[in-house]
């Protein structure tokens, strides 16, 4: 059975009751800044915003995102890029951010726990003042945390997890969340929060440590793909394009929103189908290879999509195959321009 007839199936909704939705209600040019937007999501959507004519900054200081997700987008006379640390103070005249700059996997959180929190923290009130100032909408991105829970309410807040290799990945965006929080009722700012579950798609990192990433690369290679405990075992991925279209109907929201929309997909695959997928996709050699499961690992985050189908009339559109073709497209082209597509991608 595909995946629309199954997600069809599990929530009595067919494709055509995710309405589609204009970019904004109105049509007014928009001023907008995208704090990390030469990163995985926020690329896509820069170019986005661009093509429903509004005005573009990007403001990234490239220690995770690439030079190259953005190259192309300077062809629009609208798009600017502002090479910045969002730790450090700025000022732009702006009217909405989507603040996406945020350290989003562990191996870069763990290279320098310490400057990813300070990220989280400081770079988030450093985008709310901006916001205060102007009067601007602003939407935090976060990705979901690593907690024991396999079905996320949107009203739970994870558990505590401050101490550890982990604790500035799974804390900071807790942080980022609460300051989201105290601005919008101290200073009645118009604020909303996206948490995101699994997401893949062109311009992932190639040294991300992400499942997909991982399989499609060793794939692509000939290499052996490892999985790490039972096969069986499953997750849910979503891809970006679609979190890119959930996100600009949550910042299109005529209310203020303090608490976190999930956006991802509810649809669970088994890790092990998902990697012979990604070998029949590419016509490769690899063979599965079994390993005991490493400690802390929990692969079943699932999205409670709920309001975000009720409020924004969004479901993910995109079938597991459909996505996997388009991002193993993607790692082969960076893999023929370079032997080293992690330079590449950094």
């Amino acid at each position: 059975m595909s995946y629309l007839r199954r997600f069809r199936a599990r929530y009595s909704q067919t494709a055509a009751d995710c309405r589609k939705v204009s970019l904004r209600n109105d049509r007014e040019r928009k001023r907008v800044l995208v704090t990390g937007g030469a990163g995985f999501l926020g690329s896509h959507l820069c170019r986005l915003l661009l093509e429903a004519g509004h005005q573009v900054v990007c403001l990234d200081d490239f220690s995770i995102g690439a030079k190259s997700n953005v190259e192309p987008l300077m062809r629009f006379d609208a798009f600017a890029v502002a090479m910045h640390d969002v730790v450090e103070p700025f000022e732009l005249e702006i009217d909405e951010i989507y603040h996406l700059a945020n350290p989003a996997s562990p191996p870069h959180c763990q290279a320098d726990p310490i400057r990813a929190m300070q990220t989280h923290v400081l770079g988030t009130i450093n985008v709310l003042e901006l916001a205060a100032r102007h009067g601007a909408r602003v939407l935090h991105v976060t990705f979901s945390d690593d907690g024991a829970q396999q079905l996320y309410p949107e009203s739970v807040g994870g558990d505590a997890a401050f101490l550890g290799r982990r604790s500035c990945y799974e804390e900071g965006p807790r942080s980022a969340e609460a300051l989201f929080s105290d601005f919008h009722e101290l200073y009645q700012l118009d604020v909303r929060l996206v948490r995101i579950f699994n997401a893949y798609g062109p311009m992932m990192r190639a040294d991300d440590n992400r499942i997909i990433s991982n399989f499609v690369l060793r794939a692509l290679k000939g290499e052996d793909i490892t999985i790490y405990g039972d096969p069986s075992e499953t997750s849910t991925f979503c891809f970006a394009y679609d979190l890119i279209d959930g996100i600009v109907r949550v910042m299109a929201s005529p209310a203020s929103l303090p608490v976190p929309i999930d956006l991802g997909s509810p649809m669970e695959f088994a890790i092990g189908e998902v990697a012979e997928q990604v070998i029949e996709l590419v016509g490769s050699r690899s063979s599965l290879v079994l390993r005991p499961k490493k400690a802390g690992i929990l692969r079943r985050r699932q999205p409670d999509i709920a309001l975000a189908m009720q409020e924004f009339g969004w479901c993910p559109r995109m079938d597991l195959s459909g996505g996997l073709l388009q991002t193993i497209g993607y790692f082969d082209r960076l893999l023929s321009a370079s032997r080293s597509p992690f330079a590449e991608a950094a």
